[in-house]
């Protein structure tokens, strides 16, 4: 893929992403001193991630479970098997701006999942194993929900929850779930439906909801790469994304 380094949303990225880690142990000056990349369209995981995940067999995830077990995948590795789920949950109806509810833990399939819902357009919203029924009841109805993943462990939540949204489970198979295994068998390869603006909605957060009911924050393909607020610089942001 050729890139223009001097234009493109790619280098515009780079730079603020650099700027925040050689600032990351000098707050004040980091939340001075930055300005927001200007990027009228840029997706993190398909104008960045995929870029240096070409040929790149280093390590992108590395995960080590309890029981010492590990599981990592390599940058091309990842690219691809986002791909793989991307055009998995194409097929079964996803498409940009409809939200996801994710309810996996931290395995694979979170991460591929993430990766492919950025390259649809799709909004996430990530949720805990140990929310109860009545939480996700919540989060599915306020976070106009089209689609769930969920760890089938957790499935079971979900039997009473009615509504009009596609479920997909990962792990052991469910009766009436679409299998997240089937993504499998899909190309490793993914064409984008159009371009991604920076400020097209990415992540759905409900706070912890400690003193008030839980709140939604909204962060975009800028807004979360580069740094959640500029209050926060140099504190607060997500070096996992910059890897």
């Amino acid at each position: 893929m050729d890139i223009d380094f001097n234009n493109s949303a790619y280098a515009q990225f780079l730079a603020a992403r650099d700027f925040l880690l050689a600032h990351r142990t000098d707050q004040p000056l980091a939340a001075r001193d930055f300005r927001w990349p200007v990027m009228k369209r840029f997706n993190w995981a398909l104008d960045y991630f995929d870029v240096i995940a070409e040929r790149n067999m280093e390590p992108a995830l590395w995960i080590v479970n309890e029981d010492g077990s590990q599981q990592k995948r390599s940058f091309q590795q990842m690219s691809e098997r986002s791909s793989q789920v991307a055009n998995f949950l194409r097929g079964h109806g996803v498409m940009r701006g409809d939200r996801i509810l994710l309810v996996v833990g931290n395995e694979l399939a979170f991460w591929e999942t993430m990766l492919a819902a950025f390259k649809l357009g799709a909004v996430v919203i990530p949720a805990t194993g140990l929310l109860t029924t009545e939480d996700l009841r919540d989060r599915l109805e306020r976070g106009r929900v089209s689609h769930v993943i969920v760890g089938s462990a957790y499935a079971a939540k979900f039997d009473t929850l009615n509504g009009d949204y596609t479920p997909i489970c990962v792990g052991m198979p469910r009766l009436h779930w679409l299998s997240f295994d089937e993504s499998q068998e899909h190309p490793i390869t993914f064409t984008p439906d159009g371009t991604t603006q920076a400020t097209d909605p990415l992540l759905l957060y409900f706070t912890s909801g400690t003193t008030s009911k839980p709140k939604l924050v909204l962060h975009t393909h800028q807004s979360y790469p580069v740094g959640h607020c500029r209050q926060c610089i140099g504190s607060v942001f997500s070096p996992a994304m910059f890897t």
